[in-house]
């Protein structure tokens, strides 16, 4: 197989070329030159917001298939669609459960309504907006046939530049009382980046097309044994002060952003971020590892790059303020 990987350098494409070479395909990775790609590719630098910034592309060379990552301009998605339709057999193109109506219930499949309001000529506007107005481009390219959709809910693993594991394990190291967000039997979905990145080259290996919401069923993990499988691994000896959302949000602290991976159960974003219905994956070749196989190899990874993870400029902050914390355990009396 022979494989086009735009962008490839950090966290998901890296995923995916490494999963790549692994298998032993052909892998040609385009980017702008600012980050390393993993050995064993072939480099071709460009910037998509420039003019003429696909130039490198050009010329009559073919691909199996295209894996495209992009998460701003949907235009930028559709000028590489349309330069390679001719010359590659299937275009991947990594989107987001962000691309659904919110709120999504529980139990939300691929046939839940979409944002109307994207358009695959756009530029780059809101987050849900522009990845539905790149899978809009991908098909308009590739046709529904040709083109598939990988709706990625929350993404872990090795290479994270989001921040939201990092913190969870840098928090944890440093160890004493670490204010964790009940109940311990929160059922979480999550996708580790690398079994992404199998069922991706798998699903170009069967030919499979059209939107799939790509995440691990629900209550693959909880919120105890994801905390749990972090104390584990770095060794810190943390105390995890489990305590009620109630008073967690009456002191004002964000879900999700200052409590990486973490909403109520009751709020309206739950069924969103941790209640999708992945059967069609599942049903097409999704296998999940084990949560304490993620943490893990995150923490490894962690350690070797010393302890400072990269972060994404275009991404909010994650994390919770240690004054906050210490003065929530303290007046919460857990």
């Amino acid at each position: 197989m022979r494989l086009l990987m735009l962008g490839g350098t950090e966290f998901v494409g890296r995923a995916v070329v490494e999963s790549a070479l692994a298998r032993g395909w052909e892998v040609t990775v385009f980017h702008r030159g600012r980050h390393e790609p993993p050995a064993g590719v072939r480099s071709l630098h460009g910037d998509r917001t420039a003019p003429d910034g696909l130039a490198a592309l050009a010329g009559a060379e073919e691909w199996d298939a295209v894996v495209d990552t992009w998460s701003a301009a949907p235009r930028a998605v559709r000028e590489a669609a349309r330069l390679l339709r001719e010359r590659a057999g299937r275009y991947v193109y990594v989107s987001s459960r962000s691309v659904y109506v919110s709120p999504q219930p529980v139990g939300g499949d691929e046939d839940a309504p979409v944002v109307e309001d994207a358009s695959a000529d756009a530029e780059q506007t809101e987050y849900q907006q522009d990845k539905r107005g790149g899978e809009l481009a991908a098909v308009e390219a590739f046709g529904a046939d040709r083109s598939v959709l990988v709706r990625a809910g929350l993404i872990l693993g090795p290479y994270e530049n989001v921040g939201r594991l990092p913190w969870w394990l840098a928090r944890i190291a440093r160890g004493g009382p670490v204010l964790a967000p009940g109940p311990r039997d929160l059922r979480l979905q999550y996708i580790d980046v690398r079994d992404l990145a199998e069922w991706t080259l798998g699903a170009v290996e069967r030919e499979v097309s059209g939107p799939y919401n790509l995440v691990s069923p629900p209550g693959h993990t909880t919120m105890g044994e994801f905390l749990d499988a972090c104390v584990e691994v770095t060794g810190s000896g943390a105390e995890l002060r489990w305590t009620d959302p109630e008073v967690i949000l009456g002191a004002g602290v964000e879900p999700w952003t200052q409590l990486p991976v973490w909403v109520p159960a009751d709020s309206e974003w739950y069924g969103q971020l941790h209640g999708a219905d992945v059967s069609r994956a599942l049903a097409t070749g999704l296998v999940c590892r084990p949560v304490g196989e993620t943490v893990a190899d995150t923490w490894r990874w962690l350690t070797e790059i010393g302890g400072a993870a990269p972060r994404r400029p275009d991404r909010t902050v994650k994390g919770l303020d240690p004054q906050v914390e210490a003065k929530l355990l303290a007046e919460s009396g857990v």
